[in-house]
C-alpha cells in the first residue's frame, strides 16, 4: 500500500508493481541503458520511484536513489551536487520528474548521460515475463544498486552492494526478526537511506511481506499518519531513527490518538542513531495506553556499507538497559557499571548482538582488539559487506583493517551485545576526556524550551587552554524572553554538568531551522561547527 500526501491511500498487487518496474526496464533498455549502467533516480518519493528502482535492477543497471530537492535544501549547492556524482561515477542515465527534466538535462550538458522523465516511460509494458531476474541474479557479485553517503558537502561516498550482499542481509537480518508473510511492515523512511531502502523496500519486496509505505515529508508534519496506518493495517513491524520516538511522543496530539489501537505491532526497532533510554520510556509513556507494549521496543546497528542490519536485539524482550559511570568512560574509556539514575551516571541501550554471518570486533586507534567493557572503535566483517566505494580504491583501502570494515562508530562490546557511544569523527576531547555529543545533545533535547531533536554539541579549539571547549547550540521551541533565555541556559548547564562531568564554554539559544541536518535527517555536526564559528565565535 501507498499513502500519498495527498488522496486516498493506493494498494498495489506485486503484479502491478512487476509490470510498472518492467515499463522502467523496457525504456532504459530502449535508450541503450543495460547491465552495468549506473542510473540516478532524481524523484520524490512516490510510486514511481518505487518502479524505477526495480525497473532498472531488472536490466541489470545500477539505480541509486538520489535525496529530493526540497525548500530546505540549497538549489544552487543541490545542482552541483547532482553534477559531480553524475560526472565523477559516470552516470548513463537519470530518471526525473517532467518539471524537472530540463534543468537536469542543462546541468548535465556535455556529458554522456541521458535524461529520461516520467513522461518518456510508457504507461504499460510491451510484454510481461514472469519470475526469471532472482534466479539469475541470487549469486551474482555483481553490483545490484549504489547507497550515496548522507553528507551534506563534498564528495558523497557510493556504497556498491552486490546481488549476493543483499540477499544475505535479507535472509539473515529476517532470521534475526523472525519475518513471516503473516507481518506487515509500515515505512515513512527516506529511500535513499539504508534504513528505509532495504527494511523498509528491498527486503519486504523480496520477501513477499505485506508493504505500507508513506512520504518523510508527509511524516514530519503529521507523525500520526505513522500510527494511524498502523492501527488500519494491523501492522507488526517498524523502524525508527531515534529522534522520531521524542517526535511522535511530544507532538502528537491527545486528540488524534482517539480509538488508536496499536497492539498489533511486535518490534518497533530503533535504528541509525545512538538509541536512548529515555526516548524508548517516553514513547512507551505515551502510548502504552494504546496498546504499545514495552516488549515491542528493539533495537538494532545498521549501515549501509553492511546492506543495512549488523546486530539485532532479541524479538519480544525490550533492549538491555546499562547504567556507566561516564566518568570511567570518558577518562578511562572502560564501561563501569554504576547504579541505575545515580550521579554520574548514564545509560546505555544495547543494540544487540551480531546477525548470522556478521561479526563484530573493538579497536583501538592502532588496530589492537580490546577486550569486553573497554570502548573503541567497531569494526565489522560479514557476508553482507559492501564490495566497495563506487570508483573509489582509495577510500576501499583506507576502510579496511584486516578484512573487517572500519565504522567510524565507537562504543563496547558486553557479553556479544553492543554499546554504541556515537561517531570518531565528531569526537570532543576536553583535557584528555573523550566527550560523545549524541550524549549531551541528549540531555539537552529533554530540557524544557528547548525543541527536541534541534540540539547540537560539537567542540572548538581553544588555544588558550590547548584542548577543546565544548559548545552546545539548541533551537528554542516557542518564542522566550531574555530571563527565559537565561533560565534555560542555566538548566541545561546544570544538567550537563550533573549527568557528565561536562563544563559547556558557550551554550546559544537559536531561532527555528538553525541546527543543519543531513539528507537523511542527521545531525550535521562539522556544518553547525562552521556555522556557529562564523556567527558566534566572536561573541563566544
Amino acid at each position: 500500500m501507498f499513502i500519498p500526501e495527498d488522496g486516498e491511500p493506493q494498494r498495489i498487487t506485486a503484479a502491478q508493481f512487476y509490470a510498472s518496474a518492467l515499463t522502467f526496464s523496457t525504456a532504459l533498455s530502449e535508450i541503450g541503458i543495460g547491465p552495468g549502467d549506473l542510473v540516478v533516480l532524481v524523484l520524490n518519493h512516490s510510486r514511481a520511484l518505487l518502479s524505477a528502482f526495480w525497473g532498472a535492477m531488472l536490466g541489470g543497471a545500477i539505480p541509486s536513489i538520489f535525496p529530493f530537492l526540497t525548500e530546505k535544501l540549497d538549489p544552487d549547492l543541490y545542482m552541483q551536487r547532482v553534477r559531480t556524482l553524475v560526472e565523477y561515477e559516470g552516470a548513463k542515465a537519470v530518471i526525473t520528474f517532467p518539471d524537472f527534466k530540463e534543468s537536469i538535462a542543462s546541468l548535465l550538458s556535455g556529458l554522456d548521460c541521458r535524461v529520461l522523465s516520467l513522461d518518456d516511460i510508457p504507461s504499460s509494458p510491451a510484454h510481461l515475463e514472469l519470475g526469471t531476474w532472482n534466479s539469475e541474479l541470487s549469486l551474482s557479485d555483481s553490483v545490484a544498486f549504489l547507497q550515496h553517503s548522507s553528507g551534506t558537502t563534498g564528495l558523497q561516498k557510493g556504497v556498491a552492494l552486490s546481488h549476493r550482499s543483499v540477499l544475505n542481509q535479507i535472509d539473515s537480518y529476517s532470521r534475526a526478526i523472525n519475518l513471516t508473510d503473516t507481518d506487515v511492515i509500515a515505512s515513512w523512511l527516506p529511500l535513499y537511506h539504508d534504513m528505509g531502502l532495504i527494511a523498509g523496500f528491498v527486503m519486504p519486496i523480496s520477501a513477499g511481506v505485506p508493504l505500507v509505505l508513506m512520504s518523510p515529508f508527509h511524516w514530519v508534519r503529521s507523525p500520526k499518519i505513522l500510527l494511524q496506518a498502523i492501527h488500519d493495517t494491523r501492522a507488526t513491524l517498524c523502524w525508527l531513527p531515534n529522534f522520531a520516538y521524542n517526535h511522535c511522543a511530544l507532538t502528537i496530539r491527545q486528540r488524534d490518538l482517539e480509538g488508536l489501537d496499536l497492539s498489533s505491532l511486535r518490534a518497533l526497532i530503533n535504528c541509525s542513531e545512538p538509541v536512548r533510554h529515555h526516548s524508548h520510556q517516553l514513547f512507551l509513556e505515551k502510548f502504552a495506553p494504546y496498546g504499545f507494549r514495552e516488549s515491542a521496543l528493539s533495537a538494532c546497528y545498521a549501515m549501509a556499507e553492511n546492506t543495512f542490519a549488523v546486530t539485532q536485539t532479541p524479538i519480544g524482550a525490550p533492549p538491555r538497559v546499562e547504567w556507566i559511570n561516564i566518568n570511567a568512560y570518558q577518562t578511562d574509556h572502560v564501561a563501569k557499571l554504576a547504579e541505575p539514575d545515580s550521579p554520574g551516571a548514564m545509560p546505555f541501550v544495547s543494540c544487540g548482538t551480531a546477525i548470522d554471518g556478521a561479526q563484530v570486533a573493538i579497536v583501538d586507534p592502532a588496530g589492537k582488539r580490546l577486550a569486553d567493557r573497554r570502548y573503541g572503535e567497531i569494526i565489522i566483517r560479514s557476508d553482507s559487506m559492501l564490495s566497495g566505494y563506487y570508483k573509489r580504491p582509495d577510500l576501499t583501502a583506507e576502510a579496511l583493517l584486516d578484512g573487517y570494515f572500519r565504522t567510524g562508530d565507537m562504543g563496547y562490546l558486553a557479553d556479544g551485545h553492543l554499546y554504541l557511544s556515537g561517531r570518531h569523527k565528531d569526537l570532543i576531547i576536553v583535557g584528555g576526556k573523550n566527550v560523545y555529543p549524541q550524549d549531551l545533545e541528549a540531555i539537552a533535547n529533554v530540557i524544557p524550551g528547548v525543541y527536541a531533536g534541534r540540539a547540537v554539541a560539537f567542540g572548538v579549539d581553544d588555544d588558550r587552554l590547548g584542548t577543546e571547549s565544548v559548545v552546545l547550540v539548541c533551537e528554542l521551541a516557542h518564542d522566550a524572553s531574555p530571563d527565559e533565555h537565561k533560565a534555560i541556559a542555566a538548566d541545561l548547564r546544570k544538567r550537563v554538568v550533573q549527568q557528565t562531568e561536562v563544563t559547556l564554554a558557550d551554550v546559544r539559544l537559536v531561532e527555528k531551522r538553525w541546527v543543519i541536518k543531513t539528507s537523511s535527517g542527521k545531525i550535521a555536526r562539522a556544518d553547525n561547527r562552521d556555522k556557529y564559528l562564523r556567527q558566534f565565535r566572536s561573541q563566544a
